[in-house]
């Protein structure tokens, strides 16, 4: 029987957001729990609002329904609302697939956001199915992710395995487990273990392009 790593990394999450509570801190700048279980419901259930997450001309529009959610409800509810899965006429739920689809690396980075903002975290050891699908992910997504980078990029799994995602000149080998290459590719650099090998200026480059989506 197959896994649902979206559904299962939803509820890993809001598991972690009632035993943290509404203030503890997370690796998106500058929100708490509360902030990214507003988010999180913002996402998938104001369509109107959405795409500022991305849009920055309509960002402000988004941070003010944003605002909005925590003043309406309590952060129990937000969390309960993450928790139930996306609203009835959202597309994350009224389309085939899209929720696995989209939703497996958007839970999986906001988990770790709030795990590893914590004292003393450790990687998870990770079923062998979401690390494939991540790295599966990152074969297909990782030029979007490291489009800003002014310079080559390859990443490379403990086992050699290596997908080259940006071809140039000088290029940096970005090597870890595939979790964490997710992650330092979403801009979590601080906070995800890897090692970084090749050209000195490539690496310059990478480590001083803000990396997000």
């Amino acid at each position: 029987m197959s896994v649902n790593h979206a559904r299962a990394e939803r509820a890993a999450l809001c598991d972690l957001f009632e035993e943290v509570g509404p203030d503890a801190p997370t690796l998106c700048e500058g929100w708490t729990t509360y902030d990214l279980a507003a988010h999180l419901v913002l996402r998938e259930g104001r369509l109107d609002a959405a795409p500022g997450i991305a849009v920055k001309p309509l960002a402000g529009y988004t941070a003010s329904v944003q605002r909005g959610l925590r003043t309406r409800f309590s952060y129990a509810e937000l969390v309960d609302q993450v928790r139930q899965g996306p609203p009835r006429l959202s597309p994350y739920r009224l389309v085939p697939g899209l929720d696995a689809a989209v939703n497996t690396m958007e839970f999986f980075v906001h988990h770790e956001d709030v795990r590893r903002a914590r004292p003393d975290w450790q990687p998870r050891v990770l079923d062998p199915g979401l690390s494939d699908l991540l790295w599966n992910r990152l074969r297909l997504g990782g030029r979007a992710l490291l489009r800003r980078v002014p310079a080559g990029a390859v990443l490379r799994r403990p086992d050699g395995v290596a997908a080259g995602v940006k071809k140039a000149e000088p290029h940096v080998v970005i090597e870890g487990e595939p979790q964490e290459l997710l992650l330092y590719a979403f801009g979590r650099k601080d906070h995800a273990r890897v090692d970084l090998k090749g050209d000195e200026e490539a690496i310059r480059r990478l480590t001083a392009t803000p990396l997000s989506l």
